[in-house]
C-alpha cells in the first residue's frame, strides 16, 4: 500500500451556531461541538483510508473559547499518523464572529479511527508522511501518543470489568 500524504485527507466543514444548538449562555453545546469534531474526523480517515471507518478512541477535547450564537464554527481535520488499521486525526475548531472576523482556536482533539472492511472486520490502512512543519511537529509526536491511548484503553477495560453494568455504590438502583 503506497503511502499517502497528511494534505490528502484534508477535511473541512462549516456551520452557523443556531439556537438550538447552543445551552442557557447562548454558547455552542460542547457535545454539539463533539459530534462535529468526531463527524469530520470520520470524513478525514475515510478519504485516507478508503474504506469505512469507526470511531475507536477520542483524546481529550479542551474546550478553549466559547462558540457563541450567531458565530460560525470551521473545522479542519487532517490523518496524522497510522498504525496497521488505525489512524489518528487531529481536528482543529475555529469560531468566528462573521461580522468583525474575529477568530479563535476554540478546540483541538486526536481521534483514532479504524478502517473495516466488508465484514466489517479492522483491514489495512495506507501509511501516511508529513510535509508542512506542522504535518511534521503533529507526526512527531504521535506514536507516543499511541502509548497513551493503548494505555487509557486498558485502564478502561478494568473499570469496565470492575464496576460491570449496575451501580454496586446503591444497591436501589440496580437494574
Amino acid at each position: 500500500m503506497e503511502k499517502k500524504p497528511c494534505v490528502a485527507s484534508l477535511t473541512v466543514k462549516n456551520s452557523y451556531v443556531l439556537p438550538p444548538d447552543t445551552n442557557s449562555y447562548g454558547t455552542l453545546f460542547g457535545g454539539k461541538l463533539m459530534a462535529h469534531i468526531d463527524e469530520v474526523a470520520a470524513i478525514a480517515a475515510t478519504r485516507h483510508a478508503r474504506k469505512t471507518v469507526v470511531t475507536a478512541s477520542t483524546d481529550s477535547v479542551d474546550f478553549l473559547y466559547p462558540v457563541k450564537e450567531g458565530d460560525t464554527i470551521y473545522l479542519e481535520a487532517i490523518v496524522t499518523w497510522t498504525h496497521q488499521t488505525s489512524m489518528e486525526v487531529f481536528v482543529k475548531a475555529v469560531t468566528e464572529h462573521l461580522i468583525s472576523g474575529e477568530r479563535k482556536v476554540c478546540a483541538t482533539a486526536f481521534i483514532t479511527m479504524v478502517a473495516l472492511d466488508e465484514n466489517k472486520k479492522p483491514t489495512t490502512v495506507p501509511g501516511v508522511y508529513p510535509e508542512s512543519e506542522e504535518e511534521k511537529m503533529l507526526f512527531a509526536g504521535a506514536e507516543r501518543r499511541a502509548e497513551i491511548r493503548k494505555e487509557r484503553r486498558k485502564n478502561s477495560w478494568k473499570m469496565a470489568n470492575a464496576f460491570g453494568t449496575a451501580f454496586p455504590w446503591n444497591e436501589k438502583t440496580r437494574l
